[in-house]
């Protein structure tokens, strides 16, 4: 590879970060831990780098260290494994002190991950980032043996959509309150796409976003032949939020609309969806080791791609948008009840943290199902004293019922605590 071509793209690069305005994220990376970022496209992740640089820079480092290179530049479009080396010696030959390299799309080099690891055993600093679809399976994982940390980055939470728009320390005037109810309504139709701030059709924009993962990330990296299957399915699934749902349900639902599809290939297209972080799933805490997964909760890692699907359905928007709160803060203990007596949409084991979900109290009979639900939750818990929530869109008070509390919390006081 041209060693004047490769010092141009970074010299490139280092003018693309010194001139991008970065919003802070609330995503603790160690500096000297060497990361594979991963997540939904879109969602900041080549950005995080550029904090990255900035805050090296900050700190003293001289841009000739920083080697960053996105292989999606058409530049590259000959680079081939063995060019790998010469992005080494540039490297030396731009700077004799530490380097640290940044590397964006590297998945479009076929043996990225021997170059990965060969760095990685010298000591050398580096990030990664790269389309899902290729980055993020499980044997891609396996071959980088353990000398890089996979991080998820989801789309903005509602704080960081707040401090994007200049909006997370604003005060209590009527103005105030008017403008965060606003920011809120978009956040709950339109999710936290970072871009989504700077597009005024901002519907079209997440479209456009959810097209590609499903075009590039789902269909024609698994080679799938029954587009029309996986976008049915697809849909269905955003139709069930709220609910758990098996696979022969969905089954049985696709082929009920006259489409033939087998419980296998949507076991298999399940996965796909999960694996380009288009969908994530809860399994019932309840259920035995061996039946777990059989019966999933499906969410949206995203609100503006669910709505796409639902047509502003806000009970569903409403779950859905939780879920990510939760999910961000605890996933690997997050789980949703159900049980004879009990029906709990989200668990959190490690706190022992029920949680309910209803846009409003009203009517009565709505009061009474999420509030039975909870207290018969407490009583069965064999942890003592749990906490339990009411998620409301707007509504805030404390409920006592047989000495057992339960707090009613609106969206924007959750999604901020």
């Amino acid at each position: 590879m041209n060693h004047e071509i490769l010092k141009r793209i970074i010299f490139d690069q280092h003018d693309v970060i010194k001139n991008t305005y970065i919003v802070d994220r609330d995503i603790e990376l160690e500096q000297d831990v060497n990361y594979v970022l991963v997540g939904l496209r879109r969602s900041g992740k080549s950005t995080l780098l550029y904090k990255r640089v900035q805050d090296l820079i900050r700190d003293g480092v001289e841009w000739n260290q920083i080697i960053y290179i996105n292989f999606d530049d058409e530049r590259l479009i000959d680079f081939k494994a063995t060019d790998f080396d010469d992005i080494v010696l540039v490297a030396e030959e731009m700077s004799d002190k530490k380097h640290y390299f940044y590397f964006d799309e590297i998945q479009e080099i076929d043996g990225w991950e021997k170059f990965a690891i060969r760095l990685a055993n010298h000591h050398q600093k580096v990030d990664i980032t790269g389309s899902n679809a290729k980055m993020l399976s499980k044997e891609v994982e396996a071959k980088l043996g353990g000398r890089y940390i996979s991080k998820e980055i989801m789309p903005y939470s509602f704080r960081e959509f707040l401090r994007a728009k200049g909006l997370e320390n604003t005060g209590h005037s009527a103005k105030d309150i008017a403008s965060l109810n606003a920011m809120l309504e978009e956040f709950f139709k339109y999710g936290g796409f970072p871009e989504t701030i700077s597009f005024k059709n901002k519907r079209e924009y997440v479209s456009n976003v959810y097209q590609k993962v499903l075009y590039n990330d789902i269909i024609v990296h698994n080679q799938i032949r029954n587009e029309n299957g996986v976008k049915l399915m697809i849909k269905k699934i955003a139709e069930s939020i709220k609910q758990d749902i098996s696979f022969t349900r969905i089954q049985n639902i696709i082929t009920g609309i006259g489409y033939k599809i087998s419980k296998d290939i949507v076991i298999d297209y399940c996965g796909y969806c999960k694996d380009a972080f288009l969908l994530f799933t809860l399994e019932n805490y309840y259920a035995s080791f061996l039946d777990k997964s059989s019966n999933p909760k499906y969410y949206f890692m995203d609100n503006g791609v669910l709505n796409l699907f639902i047509d502003d359905d806000k009970s569903s928007l409403l779950e859905n948008i939780v879920a990510l709160k939760l999910y961000r803060e605890s996933k690997d203990s997050l789980y949703y009840l159900k049980g004879t007596k009990v029906d709990i949409d989200f668990y959190v084991s490690s706190t022992n943290t029920a949680v309910q979900v209803a846009m409003s109290l009203s009517p009565q009979s709505v009061y009474e199902r999420e509030v039975n639900n909870l207290v018969e939750f407490a009583k069965e818990s064999k942890e003592k004293n749990p906490r339990l929530l009411i998620v409301t869109y707007e509504e805030e008070r404390t409920i006592e019922v047989h000495g057992i509390t339960i707090e009613v919390v609106p969206l924007k006081k959750f999604l901020l605590g």
